[in-house]
């Protein structure tokens, strides 16, 4: 799966009807996410960003509406993991208004624009600007999906971390549920399954503190560190990113070793890539 590539039936050229449409030239966009990917399997992000930045201007040059929101769509969680607001929130904004622009309203790319919008306005601490985002993407999306699709997991997680950010921490648990309920049935759902665990770590630290949740938090990371050594797991670019992710979870509620073990893993994933 990959954020913000539009289907045809999502997408007209729109144009004057009084004047030629203009001539469209599209950028290969399966070409693009698939070099991005390697960037990002080999942790380079000063690449992936450059990159995208340059596909960004050839959709334009070529008029392809359609290829600048894919590229918008993967600024947005580029600028996210690299702390960029700035440049988070311009790209944010450039994908909301050309996905209005090109009336996607009520289709699944609208969704996953939302999706990516909301999750970057939450990363830099903007919860309640993210959560309307969040609410107007569960609508098209549970319209539009089946009921085990990940990208409905993908959504329950992030929306979940936003209320639980917003202080709404039975709602966050119910969408953390769902969301592990979706990725059990997703082939190699274990890596999605363990990110979630260890929100709901976060999430009972929360609501009842360290001391009075220890037995929920040792359970969710427990479950967690258990998933994350699945033997089936492909050791890919992904697992490292998640390794990443859990780690520092792991430590700051004690699993030292878990930390170390993850943290290097990520490493060693990232340095033969």
């Amino acid at each position: 799966m990959r954020n913000g590539i539009l289907s045809k039936e999502d997408y007209e050229e729109p144009c004057c009807p009084l004047a030629p449409p203009k001539k469209v030239t599209a950028i290969p966009t399966s070409r693009v996410i698939e070099k991005l990917d390697e960037y990002l399997h080999k942790n380079d992000y000063v690449s992936a960003e450059r990159h995208l930045r340059y596909w960004l201007s050839e959709a334009e040059a070529g008029a392809d509406m359609r290829g600048k929101l894919t590229v918008l769509n993967e600024q947005i969680g580029i600028y996210r993991k690299t702390g960029k607001e700035k440049e988070c929130l311009a790209a944010i904004k450039s994908a909301l208004e050309l996905a209005a622009q090109i009336n996607l309203e009520n289709t699944v790319t609208m969704g996953t624009t939302l999706v990516n919008a909301a999750t970057g306005y939450k990363a830099f601490d903007r919860a309640s600007q993210a959560l309307p985002l969040y609410q107007r993407a569960r609508v098209i999306y549970e319209e539009n999906l089946q009921q085990f699709d990940p990208r409905l997991g993908g959504l329950y997680n992030n929306m979940a971390l936003t209320l639980m950010a917003l202080g709404n921490f039975e709602d966050a648990k119910e969408l953390f549920e769902k969301a592990l309920d979706i990725m059990s049935h997703k082939e190699h759902g274990e890596t999605d399954m363990a990110i979630t665990y260890c929100n709901l770590a976060d999430l009972a630290c929360a609501k009842y503190g360290i001391e009075e949740g220890e037995k929920i938090i040792t359970a969710c990371l427990e479950n967690a560190e258990r998933l994350l050594k699945t033997e089936s797991l492909p050791h890919d670019g992904y697992y490292a990113f998640v390794c990443e992710k859990c780690a520092p979870t792991f430590g700051y509620y004690g699993f030292f070793m878990a930390e170390k073990e993850f943290s290097e893993l990520s490493r060693e994933i990232y340095e033969r890539a």
